[in-house]
């Protein structure tokens, strides 16, 4: 049984301020397509569907002259650095297991290179998994993140994504 669900997140108001402001709709986007291919990989569904959820959750907005500019966010933008340690202490307040949140924390931190100074870096299946299902939405210019999604189909989403995972974890714990 999972002790945090993607919909007690959605429903904490951390991630309605945060996830809100960087895109819920894409949000969900990348939790989902993170759980597919988190299926096919044999990676933990629920730690792909939450790093997946909150992989935007330290997302600073960056305008001039009120428009969004894309070009001052890809050369200053750290938003994954915070993001980790945002949804770090947002999962272990709500009672995720510490080693789980630290995984799901550094899938986080590393599903972007846009703050990386060169160089490459040796990254886990789970870290992978939400940096190719965050690629694989994206669309130009940040429009992912302007995307608009109502509450109830928001909730209607995650229900079944939760719903899929259930089922997923159970299906390998049968295969244990």
């Amino acid at each position: 049984m999972r002790r945090v669900t993607l919909v007690s997140l959605y429903q904490h108001p951390i991630v309605q301020k945060y996830v809100k402001r960087s895109g819920m709709a894409h949000a969900i986007d990348v939790a989902e397509r993170s759980v597919k291919i988190a299926s096919q990989t044999n990676v933990n569904p629920d730690h792909a569907a939450k790093a997946g959820f909150l992989h935007d959750i330290g997302h600073y907005q960056w305008y001039q002259d009120g428009k969004w500019d894309f070009k001052q966010y890809r050369e200053n933008d750290i938003h994954a650095i915070k993001g980790a340690e945002r949804a770090h202490k947002l999962l272990i307040r709500q009672g995720e297991n510490h080693k789980d949140a630290k995984a799901i924390a550094l899938a986080i931190l590393l599903h972007t290179d846009s703050y990386l100074p060169d160089g490459s870096l040796c990254l886990t299946p789970l870290q992978k998994i939400v940096a190719q299902a965050d690629t694989e939405v994206e669309e130009a210019g940040g429009a992912h993140h302007y995307r608009e999604i109502s509450d109830q189909i928001a909730l209607e989403r995650l229900r079944k994504l939760d719903a899929n995972i259930d089922y997923l974890l159970g299906k390998l714990q049968r295969a244990e």
